[in-house]
């Protein structure tokens, strides 16, 4: 099962195991607005079955049969193996309105980005929006990198499954308001200011 193979991304061995972004993603939460969550490329529901401890109602879908597995012990009716390149969600998430997207970890593994996004863009409701996380790449954090020969760690292409995408902030705000998102929120995580592990960005619909 290859739930993002039109898009490039196996999600096999994808699981939410960074936890610097939590917090700061929680802080983006609501849930008088954010009433309804699906998260993309769930991995082993780590982040959907918290969201759901906390109250919020989640579900999460992912290619691994493995990993929607695990996720199930913990809350079996909220997990859904999906192959995206279908154009549809597994058949009994169609009958919900989502008025969020959470995709944590993704969008730097897929080969058409822009596809993606408007899959998200297909299946939220009229007023929603979307939460990304991806590896923050920007001007300071790249200079270090190349003062300090560091590129060919930071993007082994020796790395099974690794990264095929580096996003800055300009560059995710780009593809979002190109699909017709407006952005709303941004947020640095992990490390320093500007030399961020990674990156929150929030955007409505138009």
């Amino acid at each position: 099962m290859t739930a993002y193979k039109d898009y490039g991304y196996h999600a096999d061995t994808m699981t939410y195991s960074f936890n610097y972004v939590l917090q700061p993603l929680l802080n983006m939460l609501d849930k008088n607005k954010n009433s309804c969550i699906l998260d993309l490329g769930c991995g082993n529901g780590y982040l959907v079955n918290h969201l759901v401890s906390l109250g919020y109602n989640a579900y999460g879908t992912d290619a691994s049969e493995e990993g929607i597995a695990i996720a199930k012990n913990t809350n079996p009716d909220r997990f859904f193996v999906q192959d995206l390149s279908t154009g549809k969600l597994p058949q009994p998430l169609q009958q919900l309105s989502f008025d969020t997207i959470i995709s944590t970890e993704v969008i730097e593994h897929l080969y058409d980005p822009e596809a993606f996004v408007m899959f998200c863009k297909d299946i939220l409701n009229a007023k929603g929006e979307v939460i990304f996380s991806t590896p923050y790449h920007g001007y300071l954090k790249n200079l270090v990198l190349s003062i300090f020969n560091k590129w060919d760690t930071h993007i082994s292409p020796l790395w099974l499954g690794g990264h095929i995408k580096f996003w800055s902030r300009a560059t995710l705000s780009l593809l979002l308001t190109n699909a017709g998102f407006t952005i709303t929120d941004f947020k640095g995580c992990g490390r320093i200011p500007y030399f961020w592990k990674s990156m929150l960005i929030k955007a409505k619909l138009n």
